[in-house]
């Protein structure tokens, strides 16, 4: 078993869009968070399934930052 690190966000629309930073492409969206989980396990492993090779960039952290507009 692999482990991934997802970035989950809501856009306008009120839809979860969940990211992979290291598979490159692989992303997906639903209306609930349990959706979302599903979906982008299914995405991870269709872009395993065709071949893309994972970055193995370290995961930090997320930082909010504040700037003057």
């Amino acid at each position: 078993m692999r482990e991934f690190n997802v970035v989950i966000e809501r856009d306008a629309d009120g839809y979860f869009v969940a990211s992979v930073p290291s598979l490159k492409g692989c992303h997906t969206q639903a209306k609930s968070l349990d959706e979302l989980v599903s979906r982008i396990k299914e995405a991870i492993e269709l872009c395993l399934e065709v071949g893309d090779e994972p970055v193995n960039n370290e995961f930090i952290g997320v930082q909010r930052v504040s700037v003057m507009a």
